[in-house]
């Protein structure tokens, strides 16, 4: 059991801790703006008292006047439970005070010159909270200082209410995160499921059913590319094992015929006493069974380490000219054996292995006068091409080779005409040594056969 954690449980989680935060945020100013809402109700009920009070004081003109306010005020907060108020004399003499309200000092000795300032909180000796402000207030009295009047209202409904509300939205928050984060698992588990069903079809894909592909068109956009990508993948194993399975029945084949020359020329010749003459003959035979077989090898050996990356050739300049015509006249007696005209044209320099690109061209020269007929042609010329390339091209007449058969020529054991897989020496993997030299220096083959002429051309 591993640490890791799956997609669905971290798209899950980050969904739930996302939803939480922004529910959090909103229950914040939910409750913010509920508060606010209290705070301004208050203030609009503080200022009508403190415009009458402001009245009330303005009518005073005299000191019997001002001793007479209280019994105004008593008037003006009839039937407002809750409010209290407290007036100042502008000599600090306390006019007027409501019970219970306990304005603190503090408040009382800094008035603000208008309502505009927030309102204070306090809490009185019984635990009751208020909120209220402290104003001066100008009175009728010529040149006499202005008195101090505090205004404030009972929060105690306010404050319960507020915790209730509190307790419900953070109550709610957390049920509506808790469903939020259930929500998306749902929601990723739904988004996920083409990937598990990718998945399925996966893991039915064996080495028997590399045929198998994922669906393309049934999967989100955003695994379309990894379902192509995943084909493409399956296609080049299929490609790979088919090649595979093809190479181990043709190189069974081919190992079959000597291996079976040689083993039924033993015992027939061990069947009786024979002559040391006759034995000489069987020895003779049987070593070029073993020489077939060994080129066999060394060719498969030399393209394994080719498929491998293993075959890395020196770099040296070779003129291809004189390169070609020792090649041509080392295969002048197969093709005078045969009527065939040999030709070489054309000249260029290239930078290589001189033994690799030697028996790349050795090969193409001997597979080309093996296939033309009896007074046959073939070629080779070198052409330069354009962007700097240069072309090595061996042509022979002989029979069209069909255009089906013509990609797979250079494939291992490969025959257009499979009446020749046993015939002579050729182990069919000469061909399949030419591709790898070529493109071991970075080169690349092409074929072609049309009216009665087939050509190679290596490409550098």
């Amino acid at each position: 059991m591993t640490g890791r954690t799956s997609i669905t449980q971290r798209l899950t989680g980050l969904f739930a801790a996302a939803s939480t935060v922004v529910l959090l945020l909103l229950g914040a100013l939910i409750g913010h703006a509920v508060e606010q809402h209290f705070v301004e109700q208050d203030l609009a009920l503080m200022h009508d008292k403190l415009a009458l009070t402001r009245q009330a004081l303005m009518r005073v003109t005299s000191t019997a006047d001002l001793m007479a306010i209280p019994q105004q005020l008593d008037d003006l907060l009839a039937g407002n439970s809750g409010l209290a108020v407290v007036v100042l004399a502008p000599s600090g003499e306390t006019l007027f005070a409501s019970t219970g309200a306990d304005f603190p000092h503090d408040l009382l000795a800094k008035p603000i010159s208008t309502a505009i300032s927030p309102p204070r909180v306090w809490r009185t000796a019984q635990n009751k909270p208020y909120r209220g402000i402290a104003v001066q207030l100008p009175t009728g009295i010529v040149h006499a200082a202005p008195a101090i009047v505090g205004v404030a209202t009972d929060i105690t409904h306010h404050e319960q209410f507020m915790d209730s509300f509190r307790t419900t939205l953070w109550l709610f928050v957390v049920l509506a995160a808790m469903l939020s984060g259930f929500l998306g698992w749902l929601a990723v588990r739904r988004g996920l499921s083409p990937l598990q069903a990718m998945q399925r079809k996966a893991a039915g894909i064996t080495a028997q059913r590399l045929d198998a592909r994922l669906a393309v068109d049934d999967v989100p956009v955003e695994l379309a590319d990894l379902a192509q990508t995943l084909n493409a993948m399956l296609s080049r194993l299929e490609e790979s094992f088919r090649r595979l399975s093809d190479f181990s029945s043709d190189l069974a084949h081919e190992f079959r015929t000597p291996v079976s020359n040689l083993l039924t020329q033993t015992q027939v010749t061990l069947t009786r006493s024979r002559s040391a003459e006759d034995y000489r003959e069987v020895l003779a035979s049987n070593v070029e069974e073993f020489e077939r077989l060994s080129r066999m090898i060394a060719d498969m050996l030399f393209i394994a380490k080719a498929d491998e990356g293993q075959l890395i050739p020196s770099q040296e300049s070779l003129d291809l000219a004189p390169l070609i015509g020792a090649l041509a006249d080392f295969h002048q007696l197969l093709a005078d054996e045969k009527s065939v005209t040999l030709e070489c044209s054309g000249n260029g320099t290239l930078n290589g292995d001189p033994l690799m690109i030697r028996r790349a061209i050795s090969n193409l020269l001997s597979n080309a006068i093996r296939h033309a007929p009896p007074g046959g042609r073939v070629s080779v010329a070198v052409r330069a091409q354009s962007g700097g390339a240069l072309a090595i091209e061996v042509a022979n007449s002989g029979e069209t080779i069909p255009a089906d058969h013509l990609p797979r020529l250079f494939d291992r054991f490969y025959r257009a005409d499979p009446s020749r897989s046993g015939e002579g020496i050729h182990s069919g993997l000469g061909l399949a040594i030419v591709k790898s030299i070529v493109e071991a220096h970075g080169g690349k083959v092409q074929v072609v056969s049309a009216a009665g002429v087939t050509c190679f051309s290596l490409i550098f």
